[in-house]
């Protein structure tokens, strides 16, 4: 591994334990079209940063917009990912609105690519996460694969975190030549340690849909740490909650297998319903 890339995995993986708690914000899109609209978390997206960043998460992931308009005063001081996909379960959207240059430009430490596969477009989804790597290979810049196998119902097309389809998710990932991949945890321990074991690249979880409380979502935060997982990318179990600071620092705890006291006491947070 060229050792400009490897300096930059290891800003971002640079905990004792090798492991990664980052932080996402980059969910705009998914909102368009809510009953609700965008949640404060993101909608508020300067105190929000403020606060995440007072928790000390590995890095967070952001598009290029929040980069440009509300990172400057916060720059530098954790590792930042630069995603470059807007992306919707459907198919809807699949657009790349950054590249391997801007991340560089920006100061990122990483490029975030995302892919919803299975389907008729699963092999367009690819082609772009594959030149997403060739591109970032000129600049030693490490990329991370936010890859999502999906379902296909009479409601529409849903993540799905089957253990057969999760795996073939990190398959696909691999076969692009990605540096991270980020899939669903499949909620079953053994099952995803040996998604985890047959894969040749780091494999982290994504932190899943809304949680009904802090407690359930480090539940699942622990049983990716016991699968052998090199952590996880977490993002509305995180800027959901009332007190958000507190909510990585839990999260970090889970990340450092600190089971003490100090994990249970953030253990019974409620979210904010949006």
């Amino acid at each position: 591994m060229a050792v400009g890339k490897k300096t930059r995995l290891n800003r971002i993986f640079g905990h004792p334990s090798g492991r990664l708690l980052s932080v996402a914000v980059d969910h705009f899109i998914a909102y368009a079209e809510g009953t609700h609209g965008i949640p404060d978390g993101i909608k508020q997206i300067s105190k929000t940063l403020e606060a995440l960043v007072a928790g000390k998460p590995d890095a967070i992931t952001m598009h290029k917009g929040i980069a440009t308009s509300a990172w400057e005063p916060l720059a530098g001081q954790i590792p930042f990912i630069l995603q470059s996909s807007i992306v919707r379960p459907d198919d809807r959207v699949c657009e790349q609105i950054a590249d391997a240059e801007d991340a560089i430009r920006l100061g990122a430490d990483a490029l975030a690519v995302a892919a919803f596969i299975c389907g008729e477009k699963e092999g367009d989804r690819l082609r772009t996460v594959a030149r997403c790597v060739k591109e970032a290979a000129q600049f030693d810049l490490p990329v991370i694969v936010h890859i999502y196998p999906r379902e296909f119902t009479d409601e529409g097309p849903r993540v799905s975190h089957r253990p057969d389809l999760v795996a073939w998710a990190v398959r696909c990932g691999v076969e692009c030549g990605v540096d991270v991949i980020k899939t669903p945890y499949c909620g079953d321990v053994e099952a995803f340690r040996q998604i985890v074991s047959d894969c040749p690249t780091t494999v982290v979880a994504a932190g899943g849909p809304r949680a009904e409380t802090l407690g359930a979502a480090l539940q699942m935060a622990q049983e990716v740490i016991q699968s052998g997982a090199k952590g996880m990318t977490v993002g509305r179990n995180i800027w959901s909650v009332p007190e958000i600071t507190k909510a990585v620092e839990a999260f970090l705890a889970v990340r450092s297998e600190e089971h003490t006291s100090e994990l249970q006491s953030h253990s019974f947070i409620s979210y904010a319903v949006f």
